[in-house]
């Protein structure tokens, strides 16, 4: 009989985490652990961590929605894997926790080691391209950061906008370029949804001065005809990422990108669903002839690595994804992930070390 059950924990930023929509300095988050009583040493382990104003499921009582699928899934006495079938027993609406189940489902299958797929980068042959995250803070704080990532081998830089004035972020942009190049640095930035559709355009004509790759969400979602207009006419390409977020529907997942055209998708599988919803997602992006990339969402290193993993099941040789959040929190799982010249790498011979018996 296969049985689950999960724990809380708060994880604890290093930092205040700012985004356009606030500072963060807490994040919990409900790991799920599948078990089949024949063998109970065998565990595995998903993690559901709803971000705070971003994903549909960061509600009051999403601790109860988690004990309600514990309790639905160990009345129904399940005797197969197989029948626990998470887009069957999870709402579309509680993504996180659908990610969380698939992740559990996946590790359990596969003997509970935390190898989630049979590639090169979860057989610890090859690394993941990932950005260097600058996170918002004071001018000070930004250029440290910076100077780390510039220094820790990073040839990707992810720079966080729309919170401080847009001169000061201008002149953080101008710093990392005469420290580097396009040729020797990308450099992305992500608005949140920061500019108003009015100012958009004449944004990004500034930004475009630093040959910037791509910027994520500049207008706030669901506004698909403005956000069109600036797809159209944006001399930076724009990236989708916000406005993925709820959209389960494949027919309205089709018509937002037929209607807006942006250049790439950013594919979170916590906010998106997990890991079919993901795979559904850049199927999507391919037929219509979009970039796209994958990226962590402030999960511990259970769910950093299982988007991880899924990462490496397709060829992202050379373009960075948008992993390694997991180093924020002093109070993370230890796992066996690592960064080594902008690239994560995984260990499966590594140790872990979870969370004592739920």
């Amino acid at each position: 009989m296969l049985t689950l059950s999960y724990q809380r924990r708060a994880l604890r930023f290093n930092f205040p985490a700012r985004t356009s929509r606030g500072a963060l300095t807490e994040h919990v988050a409900y790991y799920l652990e599948v078990r089949d009583v024949r063998n109970s040493n065998l565990v595995g382990w998903g993690e559901a961590a709803p971000l705070a104003g971003l994903s549909p499921d960061y509600t009051p009582d999403f601790e109860a929605q988690v004990q309600q699928l514990c309790r639905a899934i160990n009345q129904q006495r399940y005797a197969f894997l197989e029948d626990i079938v998470p887009a069957q027993l999870v709402p579309a609406a509680l993504p996180a926790l659908r990610f969380a189940l698939e992740t559990a489902v996946l590790d359990l299958e596969r003997g509970g080691r935390h190898q989630l797929y049979s590639n090169a980068f979860s057989e610890g042959q090859v690394g993941l391209p990932i950005n260097g995250l600058v996170w918002m803070g004071d001018a000070a704080f930004m250029r440290e950061q910076i100077r780390q990532k510039l220094a820790a081998g990073y040839s990707c830089l992810k720079v966080k906008i729309g919170s401080l004035d847009f001169a000061t972020e201008l002149a953080l942009l101008a710093e990392i370029r005469a420290e580097a190049g396009p040729a020797q640095l990308t450099l992305r930035v992500d608005a949140n949804g920061a500019f108003s559709p009015a100012e958009a355009l004449g944004k990004l004509a500034e930004l475009a001065r630093f040959e910037v790759h791509s910027i994520e969400q500049p207008v706030a979602a669901g506004q698909w005809a403005a956000l069109a207009e600036v797809c159209r006419h944006s001399p930076v390409p724009v990236a989708l990422d916000e406005e993925l977020i709820g959209l389960t529907d494949p027919a309205a997942q089709a018509q937002l990108l037929d209607a807006v055209r942006p250049a790439y998708l950013v594919l979170k599988p916590t906010l998106l669903g997990g890991h079919a919803a993901t795979r559904r997602w850049v199927a999507l992006a391919e037929t219509h002839g979009l970039g796209w990339w994958i990226t962590s969402a402030l999960e511990s290193n259970i769910g950093l690595n299982a988007v991880a993993q899924l990462t490496g099941e397709y060829d992202v040789a050379g373009f960075a994804q948008g992993l390694g959040t997991g180093q924020l929190y002093h109070n993370n799982v230890a796992a066996p992930l690592h960064i080594e010249q902008g690239q994560l790498h995984y260990s499966p011979a590594g140790q872990w070390a979870l969370p004592g018996p739920g």
